[in-house]
């Protein structure tokens, strides 16, 4: 990997890092189940208009956009309106990875591997952690956002599995499935918003736009659909494309990192050590489960076995009875866009366009 892709994926770690602040900013003038129908209205009306429908079976597209677009910003919204600190909501989030290693075993009978398992204990330790001291505090009020922001590292973990059945039935249409899967959660979240938060809620949230905090949130809200999602994400597809997954995505553990320091830095929010510590375990969970195994050559995808390798954002298609190619699809979800990537030169080329 070459010092100007090291530089690209530390960028994208930032983008991503940078996307809860923002995501904050705008929840502090929209409803937050208003807000997740926005964001997505917003890519999904040009998509419809401008780029054809991927090849992939529309279950899989469906399973990847209700589980990533809208069970996981359902709860993630949800939860950081409820008071869930900014850069603890990037440290929990990574729950999406042994959710992932654990549903892929029970829905799909993939073979977890010792490394995985061990990866999967780790993190789940970490997040242990973190629940047991947020029900120390406050009576145990902060817990319940805790327990919402896991319910959105599920719906990823579900969405996840989609993602990947999907890319494997359409290889290199990756960030194309990416960009579909966004035209599925503006009606149901629409409905819900309206259900839940009411018209008028929703009607008073587009007062006050030019305000401070108006146009914040709206500042917000761009840099979470522009930069986040469509500029990080074809940035990552890029670099999966030239590089195994094994190699890039362990910079998307900087994301927390960038979250926490940006959310101290931007909003004077704080973090427990206590909560850093069990955080460090989490991504060292997430880490080992993402390692690839011994023997695996520099250069190459991690030898596929019945599970492949799986972190928070990496999850190796499993082998096909055909020989599988160094190009083989490597679905990648980034840690809140959802912007998958794989490692075809194809997709690679869609995501420049």
């Amino acid at each position: 990997m070459t010092a100007r892709d090291r530089l690209l994926a530390a960028l994208v770690a930032l983008c991503w890092g940078l996307n809860f602040p923002a995501i904050h900013l705008s929840l502090e003038q929209f409803p937050p189940f208003f807000l997740v129908a926005l964001r997505f209205a917003l890519i999904a009306i040009p998509t419809v208009l401008l780029v054809r429908p991927p090849r992939a079976p529309r279950r899989w597209l469906l399973l990847y956009g209700a589980g990533f677009g809208v069970l996981q910003f359902v709860f993630l919204y949800w939860a950081m309106d409820a008071g869930m600190p900014t850069g603890l909501a990037s440290l929990v989030l990574q729950s999406s990875a042994p959710f992932t290693v654990v549903l892929a075993g029970a829905l799909l009978r993939e073979r977890i591997t010792a490394r995985q398992a061990i990866g999967v204990l780790v993190a789940v330790g970490g997040l242990a952690g973190i629940a047991v001291h947020r029900a120390g505090l406050d009576g145990g009020a902060t817990l319940v956002p805790v327990l919402l922001t896991l319910c959105g590292g599920l719906g990823w973990a579900l969405g996840n599995l989609g993602n990947r059945q999907a890319v494997r039935a359409a290889p290199g249409e990756a960030f194309r499935l990416m960009l579909w899967m966004s035209v599925i959660p503006p009606l149901p979240m629409l409905a819900l918003s309206l259900a839940v938060e009411g018209p008028a809620r929703i009607g008073q949230s587009f007062q006050g736009l030019t305000a401070p905090t108006g146009l914040a949130a709206l500042g917000g809200l761009a840099f979470t659909v522009v930069v986040a999602t469509v500029g990080g994400s074809g940035l990552w597809a890029s670099l999966m494309s030239r590089h195994p997954a094994t190699t890039v995505a362990p910079f998307s553990m900087l994301v927390p990192v960038v979250g926490i320091v940006a959310s101290w830095l931007l909003l004077r929010e704080t973090t427990a050590p206590v909560e850093i510590a069990w955080g460090a375990a989490v991504v060292a969970g997430v880490l080992i489960g993402s390692t690839p195994p011994r023997g695996t050559r520099r250069g190459q995808p991690p030898a596929a076995d019945a599970t492949g390798t799986t972190s928070a954002v990496a999850i190796a298609a499993t082998p096909s009875p055909r020989p599988v190619s160094p190009s083989a699809s490597v679905v990648v979800a980034d840690t809140v866009t959802g912007a998958p990537a794989a490692a075809d030169s194809a997709d690679c080329a869609s995501s420049r366009r």
